[in-house]
């Protein structure tokens, strides 16, 4: 520990002033950014990682900050880690495809340890990153069976409207038998059949 203390000479005398009676340096460090930031994004995950001093990496904790690389550091994202290693998993879907961001980390002493205590360092380096976009196939796929989704209730529902008016088909065939003018609604079957043989055709296709 040590004793600081202001001395001065005032209108010709000597004053002493104590402006730290025991001022401890381990009390009030700031360290060093964390070195060598590194990232990689996958289509799940964006992870980032960082190097400290080994003899620190126990009692050290983290703050990341991640902004799209054209926007202000005023308006980035914090993050905190939720250990006390030197990385960070972000999930993919915080991030846009084909925007480009950049990111930086610093460290101090954590708040559980008790023989040291810091204020934050300063920011490390940046590093940058990009989401990778989603294939133009994978697109592709899933419009394909979010139609199938589609057509696959539609045609049910069709197909139990003709199984409801099969009464009516029936009726139908009564009246020519007798000889009389059918009503022109109980042809609207035939239509609906001829619908329901396009809509299953073409998710034969679309399989």
């Amino acid at each position: 520990g040590y004793r600081v203390s202001l001395q001065g000479n005032f209108f010709g005398r000597n004053h002493t002033y104590i402006t730290f009676p025991e001022y401890n340096p381990r009390k009030h460090i700031k360290l060093d950014p964390p070195l060598d930031i590194q990232s990689n994004v996958t289509a799940s995950k964006c992870q980032i990682w960082w190097s400290v001093p080994w003899y620190l990496a126990e009692i050290l904790q983290y703050e990341l900050q991640y902004k799209e690389y054209s926007m202000s550091w005023e308006i980035a994202l914090n993050k905190t880690p939720p250990s006390s290693l030197p990385q960070i998993e972000i999930e993919a879907t915080e991030f846009r495809s084909g925007i480009t961001y950049t990111a930086r980390v610093r460290c101090k002493v954590s708040e559980n340890e008790d023989s040291y205590h810091s204020q934050w360092s300063e920011w490390s380096q940046t590093t940058v990153f990009e989401r990778p976009g989603i294939p133009e196939l994978s697109e592709k796929i899933l419009n394909t069976r979010t139609m199938q989704f589609l057509f696959i209730p539609l045609s049910f529902g069709t197909l139990l409207y003709l199984f409801w008016n099969c009464k009516f088909s029936s009726r139908y065939c009564c009246f020519l038998t007798l000889g009389q003018n059918p009503s022109p609604a109980l042809t609207f079957p035939r239509q609906l059949l001829s619908f329901s043989h396009s809509i299953i055709c073409t998710m034969g296709i679309l399989r």
